[in-house]
């Protein structure tokens, strides 16, 4: 038997011995290539689901379950740049609840306009984002125990803005055209070519990028792969969902901030500073970045998504009530961009996961309703997927590192 490769050298030979396919299957097996390998398991989870129920892939079920997932998928946008720092945000499901009972009290017994409520609602959110990551970047207190004190305060501040009310409906049609709005036929069409243009021209200015940089560069038939998968995805859905009522326009917000916020972490120097201070926020202290403004800014763009996906979960539902982001919301937010490969253990991960991480739970929990499971059952499920998740982010990491050592 041959011994091991000892040096860089030997390993990246290793690397790229047999076909492009084959690199390919060994980069997914060890966690390389994220998205793909989600996209994988979502056709998976609908194939299963379709041969279970022949209702899954309706056109009706499936533009209800794009609605499912916009706040969700909002909230986990956010939840990416926190984790990418190796934190954890525990109170975005209160901040969203929060966020939306002020917009609905300000829009309803107030009188302001719908846009100004919702400003004042995304206000509330940054505000508190600001406070909890200057909180814990100051006294240096751990964000776990920030943020579940915010989880208790702000649930605590939302029940008195409701007050005796308890429940608020919203009348403001433009807060309910957030979740009612379904784009032309041929809009969303457009819309899907504009999306699939942007993530090809992306994909190359990163391989020019790092071509000019002298890195090592992915293999061609990866990309290829990627871009391929979601294009189908894309005009698939569009096609679907236009069976019914068109393509919603909260999925459409949805994914306009998710393509922001990946320009944002991986344009700009800002996005670098994020990975760098996940990676080790120690040699990034010493490399002159600003951690501590790193940090505060993070959980401020968080919490003004949670704020963004209560108010969209309002809209769906019309209403405000004391168990406005509760329930599972926390859970889900946070499970769906480690479902779809962002580590917890920081510096690694894309803002894509959130709406990929969104569309993995939206769609378990979709499936389990139309097979009328118990709650209980759900719940198991839900906790059994993450935990499944978890391991394999563990097993990956220690992969990677293994043959980097």
């Amino acid at each position: 038997m041959s011994a091991a490769p000892q040096t860089v050298a030997e390993r990246d030979a290793v690397d790229l011995t047999g076909s492009p396919i084959s690199r390919t299957l060994r980069r997914l097996a060890a966690g390389e290539l994220g998205s793909l390998r989600v996209l994988v398991v979502l056709a998976l989870i609908w194939i299963i689901f379709q041969i279970a129920n022949s209702n899954f892939l309706t056109s009706v079920n499936l533009t209800n379950l794009t609605l499912q997932i916009a706040a969700t998928g909002t909230i986990s946008v956010g939840v990416v740049l926190v984790l990418l720092l190796g934190e954890i945000d525990l109170s975005v499901g209160a901040v969203s609840g929060l966020a939306s009972a002020v917009t609905a009290i300000l829009s309803v017994k107030h009188g302001w306009s719908a846009y100004t409520a919702m400003l004042a609602g995304l206000a509330v959110g940054a505000a508190i984002g600001i406070f909890q990551g200057t909180v814990s970047t100051r006294l240096a207190i751990p964000t776990f125990v920030v943020t579940l004190a915010g989880l208790l305060a702000w649930q605590g501040a939302q029940l008195y803005v409701l007050g005796n009310t308890g429940t608020v409906n919203i009348q403001d049609q433009a807060i309910l055209n957030l979740a009612s709005v379904f784009l032309a036929h041929w809009l969303g069409w457009l819309v899907a070519a504009i999306v699939v243009a942007g993530l090809v021209l992306s994909e190359l200015g990163h391989r020019r990028q790092r071509g000019k940089a002298g890195l090592v560069q992915a293999p061609v038939v990866s990309s290829v792969l990627r871009l391929v998968a979601a294009a189908v995805a894309l005009f698939g859905g569009v096609f679907i969902v236009n069976g019914d009522r068109g393509v919603p326009l909260a999925l459409v917000i949805l994914v306009g901030l998710v393509a922001i916020f990946h320009a944002l972490l991986t344009r700009t120097k800002f996005g670098r500073h994020v990975f760098a201070v996940g990676g080790n926020d120690e040699a990034a202290r010493r490399a002159g970045i600003p951690v501590a403004r790193v940090r505060t800014i993070v959980f401020m763009l968080a919490s003004t998504m949670a704020a963004f996906g209560g108010i969209l979960a309002a809209s769906r539902l019309q209403a405000v009530n004391q168990s406005s982001g509760g329930s599972d919301l926390l859970l889900l937010s946070i499970a769906g961009p480690v479902i779809a490969g962002t580590s917890l253990f920081g510096g690694r991960g894309s803002v894509w996961g959130a709406l990929l991480g969104a569309l993995v739970i939206g769609s378990i929990s979709n499936g389990m309703d139309l097979l009328a499971f118990q709650s209980s059952v759900k719940f198991m499920v839900t906790g059994a997927v993450l935990l499944g998740a978890v391991a394999l982010d563990a097993a990956t990491s220690g992969r990677r590192i293994t043959r980097r050592t």
